[in-house]
């Protein structure tokens, strides 16, 4: 028997209501369980309760057994005076006030269903499985699920958020500092998002601002801080780049010592470093004010079109330097839209309109619904159990609930477990 199931037990009033009494005897009658308390304190916060014929408000305390109040030093700690009632689900001894009246206890395992406790068991019985309810995922009615994923989806963004606060603080609030950084990383995707990322932080925001109507100049600042530019290679456009990278240099006084090299190994040649910051050179060549006008936008295709950006001539017929290939555009291609969408454009006005008291709920929901969802193993590994992402709403929705409540065995806190222990 775990603590955190007690909590939900009280918490969602998963006993026979109607037969509640005291160790001691008394009637209790519970009007509010109280606020849940997370934090350091007695479990629920202000709770009303009649106990016998007394009215009471304050707090309520629960464990195992009743012995766990001194095994936690509780008799000691002035945070819980105002304990009304000490839920427990074996009680095995008594529990006095500092004046030496007693607590009132109530035993739970006397009033709650052996259905709830089978169904509990059943849920945490562990048998090598991918999530504790893979079994019984595909009988969850879709209403539920599909409210609890649009739920887990904004748990996500405001996870999101949470790096987005970080670099504005690291800015001084600077958004389209903020915007290049986390774009940057994500134009990097998984292999190179880490060193895209340490590219970005290595150059301050006001100098891409005076080099960016220039994409060749850009172009040797991205490289040169990538560490691209160091090799011994003929090659005219190379060789030009270089001299551009010196004369950033040594102007603005740059440094790439802590930048970590991006890699080309096992990437297909559209995802080579060199094309990804040849494209955001020319995303951000093409786009003077791009936040600005990234916050603007609420329709899909309109951020298709923005983001309808190529290389420099030179990638035309190029993947990597001094070596030329089959002539071909190298455009950002819709699936990768979708990707900067998800993981930077869509977290950023989420953020920017909550951190300005506006609500963009709807319009958020109406992009993350019409991107398709992302394909990778967690989102199979659900799909097989049940068809259920259909979304990139979906998608970062079951993310979430795979790494914030399915490894971290949240079940009580899951709206699927919860449906399932009922």
């Amino acid at each position: 028997m775990q603590e955190d199931f007690l909590h939900y037990i009280w918490k969602h009033k998963k006993f026979e209501v109607n037969q509640l009494k005291t160790t001691q005897g008394d009637a209790v009658l519970v009007t509010s369980v109280g606020q849940h308390n997370f934090n350091a304190g007695p479990d629920f916060f202000n709770a009303q309760l009649k106990i016998g014929e007394q009215l009471w408000a304050g707090n309520v305390e629960i464990h195992v057994k009743s012995s766990d109040w001194f095994l936690h030093n509780h008799e000691v700690d002035k945070a819980y005076d105002n304990v009304i009632l000490h839920v427990v689900w074996e009680h095995d001894t008594d529990i006095f006030r500092k004046n030496n009246t007693p607590i009132p206890t109530l035993q739970l395992k006397d009033v709650v269903s052996n259905v709830i406790l089978n169904n509990y068991e059943k849920l945490f019985s562990k048998s090598g499985k991918w999530i504790n309810c893979e079994n019984d995922f595909a009988s969850v009615d879709d209403f539920l699920i599909n409210n609890w994923l649009e739920r887990l989806y904004f748990e996500r963004l405001e996870r999101k958020s949470l790096e987005i606060q970080k670099l504005l603080e690291e800015t001084k609030n600077d958004w389209e500092a903020v915007l290049f950084v986390m774009l940057t990383k994500n134009f990097g995707l998984k292999v190179n998002g880490e060193s895209f990322f340490s590219i970005a932080k290595s150059v301050d925001f006001s100098i891409v601002r005076k080099v960016q109507s220039n994409q060749e100049t850009l172009e040797a600042l991205l490289f040169g801080q990538a560490g691209l530019l160091e090799q011994d290679i003929e090659d005219g456009y190379y060789s030009m780049l270089i001299k551009e990278y010196h004369f950033l240099k040594q102007k603005f006084k740059l440094e790439n010592k802590h930048v970590i090299s991006p890699q080309f190994f096992r990437l297909r040649p559209p995802n080579f470093p060199t094309i990804r910051l040849s494209q955001l050179a020319g995303l951000y060549f093409n786009n003077q004010n791009l936040f600005s006008k990234i916050i603007a936008l609420n329709n899909l295709d309109e951020f298709y079109k923005l983001f309808d950006v190529t290389t420099s001539l030179y990638w035309e017929t190029h993947f990597s330097f001094g070596k030329a290939s089959k002539t071909s555009t190298k455009k950002l291609t819709k699936p990768f839209i979708d990707l900067l969408l998800i993981n930077t454009i869509v977290p950023i006005k989420f953020c920017y309109a909550k951190q300005n008291g506006h609500d963009i709920n709807n319009i958020i929901l109406n992009i993350a619904t019409e991107i398709t969802s992302e394909k990778n193993s967690i989102v199979d590994a659900f799909n097989k159990l049940k068809k259920t992402s259909k979304t990139s709403l979906h998608s970062q929705a079951l993310i979430q609930l795979k790494t914030e409540y399915c490894n971290k065995n949240n079940c009580l806190q899951c709206a699927v477990g919860s449906q399932l222990i009922k």
